[in-house]
């Protein structure tokens, strides 16, 4: 028996609740419960590298600029010998739920996994994207640099 979609038909990437990741967001959210304090450590993010491993992190809150919790998590999985992640999730402290990267996460995130997944929305609305959805037109470091030989 052969299935059949309609071409009319969302792709799962975007349908809200399709192909999203709970297990990622309850590991962020849990990090958010017990590890966020004050002013410094406000948003936690899980990162599922290719291999299915789950990485977590913290932001580090500085007046100075710094890192977001996004960023930290690379980080954190590179020190895990984890170089290539497939989907990744910020949620904030205080229970506010799955925050959407900001725009120099964004960047970050497209020059080093430019076919990462990213899980955004709120409530019922909940959905995986990709990291070029939330960069239309976006500019790509990588192909800006010039030729070392």
């Amino acid at each position: 028996m052969t299935a059949t979609t309609p071409t009319s038909a969302p792709t799962p990437a975007t349908t809200p609740g399709a192909d999203v990741d709970h297990e990622l967001i309850q590991a962020a959210a849990e990090v958010a419960r017990t590890h966020c304090r004050g002013d410094n450590h406000t948003m936690a993010a899980a990162a599922r590298a290719e291999n299915g491993r789950i990485v977590t992190a913290v932001n580090a809150y500085h007046f100075t600029g710094g890192p977001c919790a996004e960023l930290v998590v690379i980080g954190a999985a590179a020190g895990q010998g984890l170089h290539a992640l497939d989907t990744i999730v910020a949620v904030g402290d205080r229970d506010r739920g799955v925050v959407p990267p900001c725009g120099r996460c964004r960047q970050v995130l497209l020059d080093y996994f430019p076919n990462l997944n990213v899980i955004v929305g709120e409530g019922d609305r909940i959905r995986t994207v990709r990291i070029t959805d939330l960069l239309p037109e976006t500019y790509v470091w990588a192909d800006h640099q010039l030729d070392a030989g």
